[in-house]
């Protein structure tokens, strides 16, 4: 049976409801009501996500210049890698998904992260769905610098019973880990199915939409790298995390693949200690270990992630194909774009790779998506083949086009000062990105350069 519409006066100003007509509001306002027809909105409705000053009101439209809520307030980790992605801390009443491949130091990162928190601001309750109480406790002793009374663990997977918890203590920031393991009892399916991860999502979206308590929500990971479960959970959160790195690196990158509250080009940097996940300041000086050293087939290049440069250094090896097709190998930079930058020195430049393997690395295991790096890509192959050094003091950047030419990047001046700063006298980039400089570094000398052919006259240079 449908339900019956009720009538409720709004004041237009303030949004105020009453059942009956107000000459004046309470807002002071004077004859600013209007009658309305709303739908009764039960509480106990499971189904419902709406939060914040509708939850458990009638259904009905507001104006938005009412809403006083625009300027949600966050919450500082105190961990500044961590604060950086997010875009200045938790939101409160956001819902962040982290993910990353097994032993990537996600637990590790968020028991830190909810240690400091309940330190500085109240209650936070760590809830586990894979380990013991014991097992959690071992690892913040590791990682954490003492641990505070206001720091509560639960190991529970009904999630309903974590809705009863959350109600009762009202925490300031709420874990789950993983969502995988969690289920409701509203359905009959497993734990970790698809109907399963989106009805316990939506549950924990009821959950901080309506209390203003920030979340963040573990999930596992396929094969492939892509996260688990339905791909309505990615759509449902308010910021997407990805802990990444190679397993033979003490490097950890942070990245926001979605971020309603901040930035997507922001990148965090950890190192994997005894002491847990420590936050990298110095990225360039990180990934260029030896930058007084020049080598054959190593170029400096750089990278402009969120708001900061990142110099890296790009190394190539080329050798004689002997057998069948020559080999093309990239790690930590894209294979198609590898294959591109080797047919544009083949084809416009001269330099003969048809014949020859080729392999590229990017140093320290950073995976740039810039295309800033092109040019030192190129550079290293052509070192490599030539058997030339570069310059002392060189680093390259630049999109290389099909054409051979070189196209623009963005933030080259910044990354100009950010070479400078570490003693780089020489920068190698697009004829645009040079004339638009208008305040050259002291000591470092700019080489604006049209095409690939320049870039090859240069680097002998």
């Amino acid at each position: 049976m449908a339900k019956k519409p009720q009538t409720v006066w709004i004041c237009q100003e303030c949004g105020y409801e009453s059942p009956k007509y107000m000459g004046r509001c309470i807002c002071g306002a004077w004859n600013s009501f209007v009658e309305e027809k709303v739908l009764p909105a039960p509480q106990e409705d499971t189904r419902r996500r709406t939060a914040g000053r509708a939850a458990g009101r009638s259904s009905r439209p507001i104006p938005l210049k009412s809403v006083t809520s625009a300027d949600r307030g966050r919450i500082p980790t105190a961990i500044r890698e961590l604060d950086r992605v997010l875009g200045g801390g938790l939101v409160k009443g956001s819902l962040t998904l982290i993910s990353g491949e097994p032993g990537i130091g996600k637990s590790t990162l968020i028991i830190q992260a909810a240690a400091e928190i309940a330190r500085s601001f109240g209650t936070v309750l760590y809830v586990s769905g894979e380990e013991s109480e014991e097992q959690i406790k071992m690892r913040a002793d590791r990682v954490c610098s003492g641990i505070p009374d206001s720091l509560l663990v639960m190991s529970e997977t009904n999630i309903d019973n974590v809705l009863t918890v959350a109600e009762d203590i009202k925490p300031v920031f709420l874990i789950v880990d993983s969502i995988q393991t969690m289920y409701t009892d509203q359905l009959d399916s497993a734990p970790g199915s698809v109907s399963q991860v989106r009805a316990c999502v939506g549950i924990l979206m009821k959950i901080g939409k309506t209390n203003d308590i920030p979340i963040f929500i573990v999930a596992h990971v396929t094969k492939s790298g892509d996260l688990a479960g339905p791909k309505i959970v990615e759509h449902l959160v308010d910021c997407v995390l990805s802990f990444s790195g190679e397993r033979d690196h003490e490097i950890r990158i942070l990245r926001a693949f979605k971020n309603r509250f901040g930035t997507t080009s922001e990148i965090g940097a950890f190192r994997m200690e005894n002491e847990g996940m420590i936050g990298i300041e110095d990225l360039s000086g990180t990934f260029l270990e030896n930058p007084d050293e020049q080598q054959e087939g190593s170029v400096v290049t750089a990278v402009y992630e969120g708001s900061r440069p990142v110099l890296l250094e790009i190394q190539a090896l080329t050798a004689q194909a002997n057998v069948g097709f020559p080999r093309r190998t990239a790690v930590g930079i894209d294979y198609q774009r590898l294959n591109m930058i080797l047919a544009v020195l083949e084809k416009r430049a001269g330099i003969p790779v048809s014949t020859e393997d080729v392999y590229a690395n990017v140093v320290g295991g950073l995976k740039p998506d810039s295309t800033s790096v092109d040019l030192g890509v190129a550079l290293a192959v052509y070192s490599s083949v030539r058997r030339i050094k570069p310059a002392a003091g060189m680093i390259a950047i630049g999109e290389v086009g099909l054409t051979g030419g070189l196209r623009s990047v963005q933030n080259a001046d910044k990354i100009a000062v950010e070479a400078a700063k570490l003693g780089y006298t020489k920068i190698l980039m697009p004829k645009k990105n040079a004339e638009r400089i208008k305040n050259v570094p002291k000591g470092c000398k700019i080489v604006g350069l049209k095409d690939i052919i320049d870039a090859v006259e240069a680097f002998k240079y």
